[in-house]
């Protein structure tokens, strides 16, 4: 059985280390320790009745992988240090800071045949599931719009909100379309700081339609939201609710054809359970463990095509993706 380590235990680490100590007692994984470089979490590693460390170094020693929760500017070091360690690592997202960071690691997890998986967990969300599933019937994708916002919390500080939250809406539209942008559009700004931004708008063109996404840190609604407004048929996805509705409304110059909207029906799911889940099966899975490390080439391209955002707003320009993915 896979032995688990934990780094970090900020808020988002506390729900790893409860995820893991769930999935050990379904004998999925074992959790064996926590690192952490605050002392004072000694106690939460003591109430999970794991090992606790200060140095993560030191931890590596006793578990075969490990989920890094450190805040994204300490990413590229600290999955460094374990891959080169021979440990497979979940990472949060996003994989690093910088897309040239990135491909170095994956570099590393494949020539060591470990798994690099990074924390993507709408992936894991079963409403997202269910609108890959019912892509074909919207006929032809007219455009999309995406919001990821809130302000219920203070905003991070290791990184702006496009490396935050555009990157998650990146990556649920990569994996329901299974295809890239080909030129991107961003404007930003920077109210609450002076080093990163804050708000940004991002228009992605696929070519036959475009999609916009809205990212902020003070936005007063929460949302998780996307549209894609197809031919056919409509769909609101509010990734929150885990909740579809589906429109199916086809309309021209000559008349609207509508028929009334649909609740569609899901079974909700924990994603970060199913995420966890996922990364210690792959870890024991031959099949699984190599559909992921070819698949983390995709954790380069979402790295990327932030820094193209930052790149088109600090220009003040559209750029086209692979022009730039050809300059790296």
């Amino acid at each position: 059985m896979v032995r688990i380590g934990l780094i970090g235990m900020g808020k988002w680490g506390i729900n790893h280390a409860a995820t893991y100590s769930a999935l050990s007692k379904k004998d999925i994984c074992k959790f064996t320790a926590i690192s952490d470089s605050n002392p004072a979490v000694k106690g939460v590693a003591e109430k999970f009745g794991v090992k606790f460390f200060t140095d993560y170094k030191q931890m590596l020693s006793e578990v075969d992988a490990v989920s890094v929760v450190v805040p994204t500017n300490l990413h590229y070091q600290v999955v460094k240090d374990c891959l080169n360690a021979g440990k497979h690592v979940l990472v949060e997202k996003p994989i690093t800071s910088t897309s040239k960071e990135a491909k170095e690691l994956i570099d590393i997890a494949k020539a060591k045949n470990l798994v690099l998986m990074v924390g993507y967990l709408f992936r894991f969300n079963n409403a997202v599931n269910e609108l890959k599933h019912m892509l074909p019937e919207l006929g032809k994708i007219q455009y999309i719009t995406g919001r990821y916002v809130h302000s219920n919390k203070p905003p991070r500080k290791d990184s702006g909100v496009i490396l935050n939250f555009a990157v998650h809406l990146i990556d649920i539209l990569d994996y329901v379309l299974d295809k890239k942008p080909k030129r991107i559009y961003c404007k930003k700004k920077n109210f609450l700081s002076k080093e990163r931004e804050d708000v940004a708008f991002i228009t992605l063109d696929y070519g036959d339609f475009i999609a916009n996404l809205e990212v902020s840190w003070f936005h007063p609604q929460k949302a998780r939201d996307l549209w894609i407004i197809g031919e056919k048929v409509k769909v609101y996805a509010d990734l929150l609710e885990q909740s579809l509705i589906r429109y199916p409304i086809e309309v021209s110059y000559d008349g609207v054809d509508e028929e009334d909207e649909e609740f569609i029906k899901i079974q909700k799911n924990e994603p970060l359970t199913d995420e966890l889940e996922y990364f210690c099966n792959a870890i024991q899975n031959p099949e699984l463990k190599n559909s992921h490390l070819q698949s983390a080439e995709k954790e380069y391209l979402f790295t990327k095509i932030c820094e193209i955002c930052l790149k088109s707003a600090e220009s003040d320009q559209e750029l086209d993706v692979e022009e730039e993915l050809k300059k790296s």
